[in-house]
C-alpha cells in the first residue's frame, strides 16, 4: 500500500492491555484546565519505569461538562488495578488538587467496575468533607485555602489498550521530526478516546523486548531502527537513504479507537516530504495480544471501515 506516495509496510503493530481510567479536569478557563492536565499526566511516557502511563485526551466544551465549566479529558493506564488506583490517586491529589480552580468528575460513568479515588482523597479533608450529591453527581467536597475542591467518589475502570504505534522512516532527523509532527496533529484533531503519552506525542528512543547484552533488562534501543548502527548490526531494517526514525504511540479505551488512530498517524507522517517508508513496531508476540494491521488502519481512519 501507498499513502500519499509513501510505502507503507504490510505488517503490524504489537499493542498490549493495561487497565484504564479516563478522568475529567473541569477549571474556570482552559488555561487552568490544561495546567492541570498536564501537570497530573506528567512522567507518564512508559509502564517500563513510570507511575502509570498517562495523557491529555482532549479538550471539552462547557457545553459538555457537569458544572458547565471548560474541561480536559486525561487517561491514565498500568498494569494491575491496585498500581492503576495508587498512581491515580497521587496523581490527581498532587495535581489537581493542588490546581486553583480544579473540579474533577469521572469520564466513564458508564462503566460498572471503579475505582475508590474521590472517597480516597476526601480524607484530606480532615474530617471537615462532605458527601453531597452535585449536578446529579456523588460527589465530596474538600475545604482548601481557595475555597473548595470537589471530586467524584468514583472512577470507571476498564481493559484498554497501549502500545500502538508507528514507524516513520525519513531521508533527515528534520524530515522525520516533521512528520511525527504531522502524525500527532492529525490524531488529535480526528481520533477520540486516545492519547499520546510520550513528550510531544514522538518518542526518538524506541525500544524492543530484552537486551541482547543486559540479560536483566526489560527493553532496550531498537537496534533494529537506529541509523548510526545500521553497518554494526546483521538485522537492520533500515534502508540505506533514511537517516532517522520516529515512533508515534497510541494508548485508547479499545483497541477500535486505537486502530483507528493509527489509521490517522500514518495519513498525517505521509503528507510531508522526505519520508522513506511507514513501519511498525512489532515482537512475534511477545509484548500483546492486538496485532493492529497497517493496512486496515488506513481504511478505518479513511472511513472505509466502520468501528
Amino acid at each position: 500500500m501507498n499513502v500519499n506516495g509513501v510505502p507503507v509496510e504490510d505488517t503490524y503493530c504489537e499493542a498490549f492491555s493495561l487497565y484504564a481510567t479516563r478522568i475529567l479536569i473541569t477549571a474556570k478557563d482552559s488555561r487552568w484546565a490544561l495546567i492541570a492536565a498536564r501537570v497530573s499526566t506528567g512522567l507518564g511516557t512508559s509502564v517500563i519505569m513510570c507511575p502509570g502511563e498517562s495523557g491529555l485526551e482532549s479538550l471539552v466544551s462547557p457545553k459538555s461538562t457537569p458544572d458547565g465549566r471548560v474541561g480536559a479529558l486525561i487517561h491514565i493506564y498500568d498494569r494491575d488495578i491496585p498500581s492503576l488506583k495508587l498512581h491515580t490517586i497521587m496523581r490527581i491529589g498532587q495535581a489537581v488538587l493542588t490546581c486553583p480552580t480544579t473540579s474533577v468528575f469521572d469520564g466513564l460513568p458508564k462503566v460498572r467496575r471503579r475505582l475508590l479515588v474521590g472517597s480516597a482523597l476526601s480524607k484530606f479533608g480532615d474530617g471537615f468533607e462532605k458527601r453531597e450529591e452535585v449536578y446529579g453527581r456523588d460527589m465530596w467536597r474538600i475545604p482548601v485555602m481557595e475555597g473548595e475542591f470537589l471530586i467524584e467518589n468514583s472512577f470507571g475502570l476498564l481493559k484498554g489498550v497501549a502500545g500502538g504505534n508507528i514507524l516513520i522512516l525519513a531521508k533527515s532527523q528534520e524530515a522525520a521530526l516533521n512528520a511525527a509532527e504531522s502524525a500527532v496533529r492529525e490524531v488529535r484533531r480526528n481520533a477520540r478516546n486516545v492519547i499520546l503519552p510520550f513528550p510531544g506525542g514522538i518518542v526518538r528512543s524506541g525500544s524492543k523486548v530484552g537486551s541482547l547484552k543486559y540479560l536483566k533488562l526489560g527493553a532496550t534501543t531498537n537496534h533494529k531502527y537506529c541509523p548510526t548502527l545500521r553497518d554494526q548490526v546483521d538485522d537492520t531494517a533500515l534502508p540505506p537513504e533514511v537517516k532517522s526514525v520516529y515512533e508515534i504511540v497510541i494508548n485508547g479505551l479499545r483497541v477500535e479507537y486505537v486502530k483507528r488512530a493509527v489509521g490517522f498517524a500514518i495519513l498525517g507522517a505521509t503528507k510531508v516530504p522526505g519520508v522513506v517508508k511507514i513501519d511498525a513496531g512489532n515482537y512475534g508476540g511477545k509484548l500483546g495480544q492486538y496485532k493492529i494491521d497497517l493496512h486496515d488502519a488506513v481504511e478505518m481512519a479513511r472511513g472505509l471501515k466502520e468501528i
